[in-house]
């Protein structure tokens, strides 16, 4: 779906974007991280068609962001960190204002504005003043905006800024319920956790430069080189450590009270065995689960401790 190679954008001396090279794939979530100035709004806003790069391609559904203008924004739906909404207008009007300026025809109008409406919870509000919506619902508005020509392409620069924690999760729902839709959607936030809660890869960001992408579990093994799974039992825990202790490929165990983790280096089918084995030997195992790496010990170790 997304295939930037060599994006370059500089401002006299200063490049903000330095050779970028990312893929993404359709029906992905893909997380945009990195500290202030890192290139990320730039990067989008070349995407969305509102900057020119010095060189480098973009391909958005095939389509090259950096010579088709026109045809790209049939592709993405672009939702800005910073916007403003129109005084005066009801919500339905704000929507089918945006529905006129993709050319849906006016009655057709309804039967998409409805359901995004639906989508962003705000079907209570149509006929309230945009002005007066407060700011999550205003920002769950411009989401619904950006979706009112089915894009296949969502780019969202910080969509949870200044959200209370309610109209996150709100937002959250919402993106999430997008991805089942197949749509792609590439986001930058500073909320780490959300990030790695929704996103199916990340990519970090310094400096214009992607320093490394992948999911987070992926990128955590390669920098730790190595697998944490935690064990948790009703049983007895030092028979646990006993069993644990016998395989080769489990390099160390911690215990927190009833829980027990260790480090491995094996394959899934090497973990599945050593689950197995517990559960042969009467041990009664309530869980048994690889830990998911942290997003902002990743960010930290990669980016050496960089503020966001």
């Amino acid at each position: 779906m997304l295939e930037i190679k060599g994006l370059v954008k500089q401002y006299g001396k200063f490049t903000a974007v330095d050779h970028l090279d990312l893929s993404v794939e359709e029906g992905n979530i893909f997380g945009f991280v990195g500290p202030n100035g890192a290139g990320k709004t730039t990067t989008m806003r070349i995407m969305a068609g509102l900057l020119t790069a010095t060189s480098g391609s973009v391909l958005i559904d095939g389509v090259d962001a950096t010579k088709n203008p026109l045809l790209l924004r049939e592709k993405i739906g672009y939702m800005p960190d910073f916007f403003g909404v129109y005084d005066n207008l009801k919500v339905s009007e704000y929507m089918d204002f945006y529905a006129g300026a993709y050319e849906i025809p006016y009655g057709q109008r309804d039967g998409i504005i409805n359901p995004l409406l639906d989508l962003v919870n705000l079907s209570d509000k149509k006929d309230v003043y945009v002005d007066t919506l407060s700011r999550g619902m205003k920002q769950r508005l411009c989401l619904a905006r950006s979706l009112v020509h089915d894009p296949k392409l969502l780019i969202l620069d910080e969509p949870a800024s200044g959200l209370d924690p309610r109209a996150r999760i709100e937002m959250k729902d919402a993106l999430k319920q997008l991805q089942t839709l197949n749509k792609t959607i590439l986001i930058s936030s500073h909320i780490l956790p959300e990030l790695a809660e929704m996103c199916t890869q990340v990519g970090i960001m310094e400096k214009g430069k992607l320093l490394i992408q992948g999911s987070v579990g992926d990128i955590m093994q390669r920098l730790t080189q190595k697998r944490v799974v935690s064990v948790r039992t009703t049983g007895d825990v030092a028979k646990i450590t006993y069993v644990l202790k016998e395989n080769p490929l489990v390099r160390s165990i911690v215990q927190h009270q009833s829980d027990l983790e260790f480090d491995f280096d094996g394959t899934d089918a090497d973990l599945a065995d050593i689950l197995k084995s517990l559960v042969m030997k009467g041990i009664p195992v309530t869980q048994f689960k690889e830990k998911e790496g942290n997003l902002e010990e990743i960010f930290m170790q990669v980016t050496g401790g960089a503020a966001l």
